[in-house]
């Protein structure tokens, strides 16, 4: 997907400086406790996510952005955490530089089957705790799966 219109704006204005940004990330589990991991563009896996637009409150936005990257309906379930630091700065290829805070929710499938966008996001699936640490995964991703699974477990009993 291409950077949003507001995004695009700011960067006209304001060069490659940095951002802090809002953000959103949904782990997705489905019946047998797996969480939904996606493969972007960049080699890395992470539970999909994206932007907060202006003017769209957080939920909005994660309902969204997998239905846009994974072309799921997904139902937000509660709020693991939000989060920020240095593992969720991102210095991007053409030189921006963004730092996110990132709201992470819990989410079960609504409806619709896994097809990745091809764009952002090159292969997605359901995966068990163990098989997402022999991933690839992104700087952030280490710092939120570990409350993302115990979440899970809490809600399970």
């Amino acid at each position: 997907m291409p950077i949003p219109e507001f995004l695009a704006s700011l960067r006209a204005r304001i060069g490659h400086d940095l951002l802090v940004l809002p953000s959103v990330s949904g782990c997705v589990f489905d019946g047998d406790g797996r969480l939904l991991m996606a493969r972007h563009e960049n080699g890395v896996w992470a539970p999909p996510g994206g932007l907060v637009e202006p003017d769209e409150d957080p939920a909005g936005a994660l309902v969204r952005e997998i239905r846009e990257e994974v072309s799921l309906q997904v139902e937000p379930l509660g709020l693991i955490g939000v989060y920020g630091g240095p593992e969720f700065r991102v210095h991007y290829p053409n030189g921006d530089q963004a730092s996110y805070v990132i709201t992470v929710y819990g989410c079960a499938v609504a409806g619709g089957e896994i097809v990745p966008d091809g764009d952002e996001i090159s292969e997605a699936r359901f995966m068990t705790e163990a098989e997402t640490e022999g991933l690839r995964l992104s700087r952030w991703a280490p710092v939120v799966l570990p409350d993302v699974f115990a979440w899970w477990r809490g809600r399970r009993g």
